[in-house]
């Protein structure tokens, strides 16, 4: 969706539901390779880009890439690697275009210009765009929608094609009067101030349902988008969590009580992390992400059959610290072993030895070994080590609360 169609919103007031546009339009792809981001790693995250795209439900064609020692200012890439793609696009009939960066409303202007045949959007507007098909409660939908308003703020000129036009003339203030834009931007500003107040009433709801849920222990799922987190809630506490091999299939926060033996705990379900989480989101679910803050355990699930498994754990590390979580206890789950593949390492290679080269028990081991973090290994899927975990789980929360209750001896 390009800004021009967003532009709509601010006249009529539409739901970010509106925002749906993808069909099975064809995609393309753009990243940039940089020193310190070699060319497999920006195939990984394009990669990742094209699936961004397909959960939004786009179809992906091709990726362009160009090694750059920075991003132009301008255009982002280079004025002969635009040409390219606009060519490719035309031939092709390419509906998007889709960058892997968050680009500059200078940017994004300038390279409609030369590929006027196409939308082009960045990483930010598709996650945003996944984030308005995926909201189903109206507090979700508010979250996604203040996030969508605060990244269209600084992005409004340009926007329109009439902005020169003014209100004014004679027995109105102002001399020549009011420019669109600047109507454009107070009308965002009193729907983003309208916003924030409505979610402060809810939060307010919300903080008082979790006073009310007592002294229960809290554990708390938190992990990148799509390792499984609501599969492994399902199995632990028997419920019914909405599941999909897609990116963001779970927004709205989940609580379900959970006994394990004679032990009772409450597990959360929260929505998944992704590299370059557009910071307006993170703002806008910080209030959701309360389950995370006061959960007494976070069980960090990663999908250790992903290759950059290792960078995922970083970006969810880095998140926590954003949202002020990081001094939590943790438990890693390694999900998804069945899945699991390896490349045997050529001793003779140039390049290090990477996650991938080593067997599934050499990285069990060297993992313990290293890492005073407790983890286990399982498949949530195919229900592998489910009864470890379970125990595991039973005895950090019969801890934790043999700690909080030393006079009750009904767990013992």
């Amino acid at each position: 969706m390009t800004p021009k169609r967003l532009s709509r919103f601010f006249v009529k007031s539409v739901s970010l539901q509106s925002m749906s546009e993808f069909k099975t339009n064809k995609a393309v792809f753009v990243g940039v390779i940089l020193e310190k981001c070699g060319e497999r790693k920006v195939q990984e995250y394009l990669e990742e880009l094209r699936f961004l795209a397909e959960t939004a439900g786009a179809v992906g064609d091709k990726m362009f890439t160009q090694r750059l020692d920075r991003p132009d200012k301008a255009t982002y890439i280079g004025p002969g690697k635009l040409e390219e793609i606009k060519e490719y696009c035309v031939a092709n009939e390419i509906e998007y275009v889709i960058f892997d960066d968050e680009l500059t409303g200078m940017q994004q202007r300038n390279i409609e210009k030369v590929i006027a045949c196409s939308d082009v959007i960045d990483r930010t507007s598709l996650i945003l765009e996944i984030f308005a098909q995926r909201a189903k409660t109206s507090y979700a939908k508010m979250q996604v929608e203040l996030a969508h308003y605060n990244y269209m703020l600084p992005r409004l000129a340009g926007m329109w094609t009439h902005l020169e036009r003014q209100r004014g003339g004679m027995g109105t203030r102002g001399g020549m009067g009011e420019t669109q834009i600047e109507i454009d931007r107070r009308i965002v500003k009193q729907r983003i101030s309208k916003l924030k107040e409505d979610l402060k009433k809810v939060d307010k709801q919300m903080a008082t349902q979790r006073g009310n849920r007592g002294s229960l222990v809290r554990l708390a799922l938190v992990g990148y988008t799509n390792v499984g987190k609501s599969t492994l809630m399902n199995l632990l506490a028997k419920s019914d969590v909405f599941a999909e091999n897609k990116l963001f299939a779970t927004l709205d926060t989940t609580v379900r009580k959970v006994v394990i033996e004679n032990v009772p705990f409450l597990l959360s379900d929260t929505v998944g992390f992704i590299r370059k989480l557009p910071t307006q989101l993170v703002e806008a679910f910080k209030s959701t992400l309360d389950e995370v803050r006061e959960a007494d355990v976070l069980v960090h699930v990663v999908d250790i059959s992903h290759p950059e498994f290792e960078e995922q754990m970083q970006v969810v590390e880095q998140t926590l610290r954003d949202i002020g979580a990081a001094n939590k206890p943790v438990f890693v789950v390694f999900n998804k072993v069945d899945a699991y593949s390896y490349e045997p390492y050529d001793e003779f290679s140039l390049t290090p030895r990477q996650p991938i080269n080593r067997t599934l028990d050499e990285l069990k081991n060297s993992w313990i070994a290293e890492e005073k973090t407790p983890c286990i290994f399982i498949s949530a899927r195919e229900k592998i080590g489910i009864e470890k975990l379970r125990n595991d789980l039973y005895k950090i929360v019969a801890e934790i609360h043999a700690g909080r209750y030393p006079f009750n001896n009904f767990l013992w």
